[in-house]
């Protein structure tokens, strides 16, 4: 592991407030916003519910369930990994790594895939959990692997791409890349497609990779570093990449939103933004959880925003997701906001964590799943 990690999480101090969107020359943090009231136009069922170990733990992990068919699959930072039916929440089966699990979960091609602390990256069939293989990588894995049957991608803490034998977790290539001196905690997780493995890095750059021998198709900055400190000129793209059609979507912290072209990386346009968390897409607009906690609607066509709600400032919000007609976005007391995609507007609110809710919500059909860092999982429908 290079010596400039030591040195990137000793700076991590700054999270707090990064995620809270105060300058670095601010002498008082102020408090997350009281939440407003509003006039409930939706109202969630509660489907079922799960308990996922530990959660999130007490560091901050970025844990995000995965869904393939007609299962869904969540880690804890403790190592347990569960299976469960998507529909009722009844467990097909249940994994304990006894291992300290930062990047979860990755899952397809018959793996599920998850990324440890102490570097490894481990393979569970999906139909049974058994393992099927562990690869060490060069430094902790934050975000979950991905893979497209034949190679699997994994991003590094130290901002390496690796890619490993799907089949047998043996190593193919590996891109290096320097990070930036100071990042947030985590990184955003790769995509691999059947010619390309795409990853977003600490210096405010998309990569995209041949996948099947790591030798580099195009590379992207999405954010300039600037300011005189180095907490200024923070810049990682933390926040998912979101890839519809061929279409790529990235969003940097104290950089821009972009939509690049997949196959060129040629950028489609851009909006000056500060996200870590992620955006959504649906109906020809973006949808953004900006660090200020402020979430915003922008038009593609046009890239203005065709609406704007600062009512959760502070509140550090989880990316958001679109479900039904609505945008959804989880904060830090447990809450998760529905939004109205006209307008912004509050339409409903349910609490689901009091610890938070950081993870990305997951939607399927008329269904929202809905990961709290205690590691309650639920499935919520509309009423």
């Amino acid at each position: 592991m290079r010596d400039v990690i030591g040195w990137k999480h000793a700076a991590l101090l700054a999270l707090a407030i990064l995620a809270t969107g105060c300058s670095s020359n601010s002498t008082k943090e102020l408090p997350p916003a009281e939440l407003t009231s509003f006039k409930e136009e939706v109202v969630l069922h509660k489907v079922w519910s799960r308990s996922i170990g530990d959660g999130q733990g007490e560091t901050y992990n970025m844990l995000v369930p995965a869904i393939d068919g007609d299962t869904i699959y969540a880690a804890d930072v403790t190592g347990i990994v569960m299976a469960m039916d998507r529909s009722n929440g009844d467990v097909k089966w249940k994994k304990e790594l006894d291992v300290p699990v930062s990047g979860a979960v990755g899952v397809g091609y018959g793996l599920v895939l998850v990324g440890t602390l102490r570097g490894d990256v481990i393979a569970l069939d999906t139909i049974n959990g058994e393992e099927k293989w562990r690869a060490r990588v060069t430094s902790e894995v934050l975000a979950p692997p991905a893979s497209n049957g034949d190679i699997v991608v994994v991003q590094t803490q130290d901002d390496r791409l690796i890619g490993l034998d799907a089949s047998t977790g043996h190593q193919r290539w590996v891109y290096d890349s320097t990070p930036a001196v100071l990042t947030l905690r985590g990184t955003s997780a790769p995509l691999a497609t059947n010619r390309l493995a795409v990853a977003g890095l600490s210096t405010g750059k998309v990569v995209a990779l041949d996948i099947s021998n790591g030798v580099p198709v195009w590379e992207q900055r999405i954010a300039i570093p600037q300011g005189r400190s180095e907490l200024e000129r923070v810049v990682d793209i933390d926040g998912g990449l979101l890839l519809s059609g061929g279409t790529l979507y990235v969003a940097s912290y104290q950089g821009r939103v972009a939509a690049l072209d997949l196959e060129s990386g040629r950028q489609l346009w851009q909006r000056d933004a500060s996200s870590y968390a992620g955006i959504a897409q649906g109906f020809g607009n973006v949808y953004v959880s900006l660090s200020s906690g402020t979430v915003e609607g922008v038009d593609e066509r046009s890239t203005t925003a065709l609406w704007t709600n600062d009512s959760l400032a502070r509140r550090q919000l989880s990316a958001p997701e679109v479900f039904s007609s609505y945008v959804a976005v989880g904060d830090l007391e447990g809450y998760l906001h529905l939004l109205s995609q006209v307008d912004g507007r509050f339409v409903g609110r349910e609490r689901i964590d009091s610890d938070g809710l950081r993870a990305r919500p997951l939607v399927v059909g008329d269904t929202i799943y809905v990961y709290g860092n205690s590691g309650k999982l639920e499935a919520l429908t509309i009423k």
